[in-house]
């Protein structure tokens, strides 16, 4: 890999610079269809990289468990229903980082403040988010929350690389691109989660996604996974 590819990700010919529109470098691409033993590959890396994950990592994901514990009241793990690959809905985990009746608040958070309901519309994220611990800002800024999603790759729900999980609620914001979605399972990482993560439009995400699911490879999956790497360490787009 060549150094230069951490300034962006290099897929069919065409750089991804992080906050790029995804529009100004082309949109005319179909779903790939991924083969038995193109399938069976990108599996076998799953596998073996979140069994991987738990041989080396298990240590840090117990410490973990134990500061959200620590923190008060509330289950450890949060799972939320996603919807996967062909549209299937799953159980998608995460160490809880938010409080218990987080949903409630965010709808009154929003109907009494007309700038934050634009940012949410628009990213479907804020900058201050007022469901978020003390304990979830941290382990959110360093991706810490995402740990129990390998189990959702061990379950076969996901993969280690793929488009981010998307909430029932917003499976209508990808419009025509949602058979791009449907074609992969969802990732843990990604092109969004490498290029500017929070600070995109959601628009931008759903490009990318799209963009993946029609050029996918075994080698833009490990260029994925070795800027994650760079930043998950730089906090770079982190929220």
């Amino acid at each position: 890999m060549r150094l230069d590819d951490f300034n962006g990700i290099l897929v069919g010919g065409r750089r991804y610079r992080p906050g790029v529109p995804q529009r100004a470098i082309g949109e005319s691409f179909d779903p790939l269809c991924l083969g038995p033993g193109q399938r069976a590959a990108k599996r076998a890396v799953d596998i073996m990289g979140a069994l991987m994950f738990f041989v080396l990592f298990g240590p840090l994901y117990l410490l973990v468990a134990l500061a959200v514990r620590m923190e008060g009241r509330g289950a450890v793990h949060f799972w939320q229903t996603r919807l996967g690959q062909d549209g299937r809905a799953f159980r998608f985990y995460k160490f809880r980082s938010m409080v218990e009746d987080g949903d409630a608040l965010l709808e009154r958070h929003l109907a009494h403040d007309a700038a934050v309901r634009a940012q949410w519309q628009k990213y479907q994220k804020l900058d201050n988010d007022p469901r978020i611990t003390r304990v979830g800002r941290l382990i959110r800024k360093l991706s810490l929350d995402e740990l129990p999603q390998f189990f959702n790759v061990l379950k076969g729900e996901m993969s280690l690389v793929g488009p981010r999980p998307c909430m029932v609620r917003q499976r209508s914001l990808y419009g025509a691109r949602w058979v791009h979605y449907c074609r992969m399972r969802p990732g843990i990482t990604g092109l969004w989660q490498v290029s500017g993560r929070n600070r995109l439009p959601y628009e931008e995400r759903v490009a990318l996604d799209a963009r993946y699911a029609a050029e996918w490879s075994l080698w833009l999956d490990a260029k994925i996974l070795a800027r994650t790497v760079w930043v998950v360490l730089s906090g770079d787009g982190s929220s």
